[in-house]
């Protein structure tokens, strides 16, 4: 490298003292020891305030190659020759002749439409800026305003939606008077305390059913499929629940397989007793009302009228030992599962029957009402329940026959299959073969019939039979026994 000669008047003024080799003569008296003139410590009070915390390694500056925690914008080149084309920051850049400047032109400002500052609502109401009046007369529009809005308001509302009315108003009517006595209300009312329901439950199985209590002593009527499960067995629990809602345990007095009867009895004080009526006063047509508890809904009443009257319908309960032909009233009450052993009621509040069976067109059996019930006259049901009260059994008059039915086209009858020995038949002479087409006043139609003919007389009654043998109608005089 050359370098030019020194002019030693300039060396003299600019050059560095003698002895002096490098930037800083330590041999200044001037200059401190260190070459840094250090000031005063800073009061305590400044240092808390704004010196680091104790045992802090935080500095102001970062550490020579530590990366900021934040990117930051990137600096601008200070040479022109630094990788960007600017010609401007180039001074070897040609000159270029370009459109002659024009100056923008300015938007022309708005008229200023201020009037003077707003009032808040402060000032106006407290701050006194507006006058006590014109605040009433705001106060007053505004009412007005508001008021017209929700008359509006409601016009559109009405018209939008014509089948509402805020105005109406239902008429009311006069209390009802008393009901006429006769009336299915009026029997309901009396009659439907009288009546029970009946739950029976022997181990994991139970059933459910209805009675009609008839005496004071708390003796309840039902059939005997409503609680032949209990019967003779240990553990067996029966239960009535009154209309009130009274659960009282009960006991079984006795029970007759041959009519589906049975008589329960539980130990209550003063309960309701169902009158009874007559039922061979009964006459097709007339109106009968049917109380019990149908599927365990106890208290249901249903109406209806006397279909058929002296019906030989026979009863075979599945899982019962029920074996019986009644002599039954036919109704087209509804009744269901549950109001066995429930109470049919004439049109004075009577009990005339107790109800028992229904047709269903169901399989089996199952179904429900289709307008076909049958009750146990209550005519036979006191004499049953009288004679089960006072010995817990119940004897039947038996003419010693087996019979089926039979028909020749002009007449009906029941057939003798075999006569038993000893029996009364036996007695009376009626022979294999012989058609029984009356029993005493009643005439026989059939097998049925004849079972119940029979049964409507006492042990030991002289009865007259009439038979044909042979083509001749023959009368004969059995002794039941």
């Amino acid at each position: 490298m050359q370098r030019p000669a020194v002019d030693p008047s300039q060396s003299s003024t600019f050059g560095r003292p003698k002895g002096v080799t490098g930037s800083f003569d330590p041999n200044r008296r001037d200059v401190p020891t260190r070459g840094i003139e250090q000031g005063p410590p800073p009061p305590e009070a400044l240092s808390k305030a704004f010196g680091r915390p104790r045992a802090s390694s935080e500095k102001l500056q970062r550490a020579p190659g530590e990366q900021p925690m934040s990117p930051e914008p990137a600096e601008e080149p200070a040479l022109w020759n630094s990788g960007e084309s600017d010609p401007w920051r180039n001074p070897a850049a040609g000159a270029v002749i370009g459109p002659p400047a024009l100056g923008e032109e300015q938007e022309e400002k708005p008229e200023s439409t201020e009037t003077g500052p707003l009032l808040s609502a402060r000032e106006v109401l407290f701050g006194r800026r507006v006058h006590p009046r014109a605040l009433v007369i705001l106060a007053v529009v505004a009412l007005l305003i508001g008021l017209a809005g929700g008359l509006l308001g409601r016009i559109t509302a009405e018209e939008g939606n014509p089948l509402t009315n805020p105005d109406v108003t239902l008429a009311e009517v006069e209390q009802g008077k008393d009901r006429p006595k006769g009336t299915v209300a009026a029997v309901a009312q009396r009659v439907v305390p009288a009546v029970v329901s009946i739950e029976v439950r022997v181990g994991a199985q139970g059933g459910s059913g209805s009675g009609v209590v008839i005496d004071g002593n708390g003796y309840v009527v039902t059939n005997n499929h409503v609680i032949s499960m209990a019967a003779d067995t240990p553990g067996a629990l029966v239960s009535t629940v009154f209309h009130d809602g009274t659960r009282v345990p009960a006991r079984i007095v006795g029970r007759d397989v041959k009519t589906d009867l049975a008589v329960i009895k539980v130990e209550v004080s003063n309960p309701t007793v169902a009158q009874l009526g007559r039922s061979d006063e009964l006459a097709v047509g007339d109106e009968v009302i049917a109380i019990g508890s149908p599927l365990g809904l106890a208290g249901t009443v249903t109406t209806g009228i006397v279909s058929s009257v002296h019906r030989p319908m026979r009863l075979a309960g599945e899982g019962t030992d029920t074996n019986a032909v009644i002599d039954a009233i036919q109704t087209d009450a509804a009744i269901n599962p549950g109001n066995s052993g429930g109470a049919l009621v004439d049109g004075n509040g009577a009990v005339v029957g107790i109800n028992s069976a229904i047709r269903t067109l169901g399989a089996g059996g199952e179904g429900g009402s289709i307008g076909l019930g049958f009750a146990i006259p209550i005519d036979d049901v006191r004499r049953i329940a009288e004679e089960l009260i006072r010995t817990g059994n119940v004897q039947h008059a038996d003419l010693g026959v087996n019979a089926k039915s039979v028909s020749d086209g002009l007449a009906d009858g029941a057939q003798v299959q075999n006569v038993q020995d000893g029996s009364a038949a036996a007695a009376a002479g009626i022979a294999e073969g012989d058609v029984i087409i009356r029993v005493g006043e009643r005439k026989v139609a059939g097998a049925d019939e004849l079972i119940v003919a029979v049964d409507r007389h006492q042990v030991g009654e002289r009865v007259p039979v009439t038979v044909v043998r042979q083509g001749r109608e023959l009368v004969l005089d059995v002794t039941l026994r």
